[in-house]
């Protein structure tokens, strides 16, 4: 699974299947499973921010259910398929991160995407703790989240001393700041950790993240870094071209970058602030993924757990416009000729 996850691969952050009642849409939750193994994924991350982190509320009651359902369906590939990563996604304070961990241990996920949003006030060294704790029960997928979402500062400091956690297997860089990436890209190469694998969260820099050759200098020898893959919200939808991307990259790697790279970036990035809603503080961010997974027909609808979490004024009119701008991006064609078996 290391040697899976330093290869590089597209790991969607998973939606939450919802009827129109706001309950759990079982067969259209294994659809998804299922488009994003057949689209060519290296896994699916689970309990995240895409999946609604109201999955907890004890009125939900929806996070074994709904991890035991991805872990169900992506064991559907046989014991001879290739490597598929299971991360499930984990909050809270130390005891209730260490549960949910323990919980994804038992149904059989391999690490642990640890947000540290719950802790605002933490010190970095007592975050270090709560890191320690969680890696004992399950390896860690560290997670830098941008503020603008829950997350919080955090220095080249933490990071130097997150990648002395043996546990620690691979971190999500996501502050959606190309200062705090290099933080983090620095502090992993300067503790000597060639295992300890980057990959992308800044939907708003995802091709650019995978190309840079990120210069490094461990120990005074200058070198390079790359962010190998990305566990991103927008893989979640067009995911088959995702895949192809990151294939070309792969090969791109090491040699010269032609300027298309720029343009597909600049359209990528185009693309994802429409459905991530940047505009308004990215207020509908899941319910934009959402609705274009509802335009293939892979969801009924736009329902979040939170009925206040819809679309924003405008939104829909910009998602129309980067589809027909962009209409390389989409896998529509891929979606449509497989949708009724994923959907069976």
């Amino acid at each position: 699974m290391r040697a899976h996850l330093r290869a590089g691969q597209v790991i969607p952050a998973h939606p939450l299947a919802l009827t129109a009642r706001r309950t759990l849409d079982e067969r259209r939750q294994r659809a998804l499973t299922r488009y994003y193994i057949d689209a060519g994924a290296g896994g699916i991350a689970v309990g995240v921010h895409t999946t609604q982190f109201a999955i907890r509320h004890p009125h939900h009651g929806l996070y074994r259910p709904v991890l035991e359902l991805a872990a169900e369906t992506a064991r559907e590939r046989g014991a001879d398929a290739p490597p598929f990563a299971l991360v499930a996604g984990a909050v809270g304070d130390t005891r209730q991160a260490v549960g949910e961990a323990e919980i994804a241990a038992a149904l059989g996920y391999h690490l642990v995407l640890l947000s540290l949003g719950a802790l605002p006030r933490a010190s970095e060294a007592d975050l270090i703790r709560h890191c320690r704790a969680v890696a004992d029960v399950l390896p860690l997928f560290g997670f830098y989240l941008q503020p603008a979402v829950g997350g919080r500062p955090l220095s080249y400091s933490f990071w130097r001393e997150f990648a002395e956690i043996s546990g620690a297997w691979a971190i999500k860089v996501a502050p959606f700041d190309r200062y705090r990436t290099l933080d983090v890209v620095r502090a992993v190469a300067d503790s000597g950790r060639d295992d300890l694998v980057l990959y992308s969260g800044n939907d708003d820099n995802i091709l650019l993240d995978l190309l840079t050759p990120f210069p490094v200098c461990p120990g005074g020898r200058p070198g390079t870094r790359h962010i190998m893959g990305g566990l991103l919200g927008q893989y979640a939808l067009w995911t088959r071209v995702a895949v192809r991307q990151m294939e070309r990259v792969r090969a791109a790697r090491g040699g010269a970058i032609d300027s298309g790279w720029l343009r597909e970036s600049a359209a990528l990035t185009d693309a994802n602030g429409a459905v991530f809603d940047a505009a308004h503080g990215f207020a509908g961010c899941i319910p934009g993924i959402h609705e274009m997974l509802r335009r293939q027909g892979l969801l009924e609808g736009t329902w979040c757990l939170d009925p206040t979490e819809t679309l924003s004024v405008g939104q829909s009119d910009e998602l129309d416009r980067v589809a027909r701008q962009y209409p390389e991006l989409a896998d529509d064609d891929f979606v449509q000729e497989n949708l009724a078996r994923w959907l069976s």
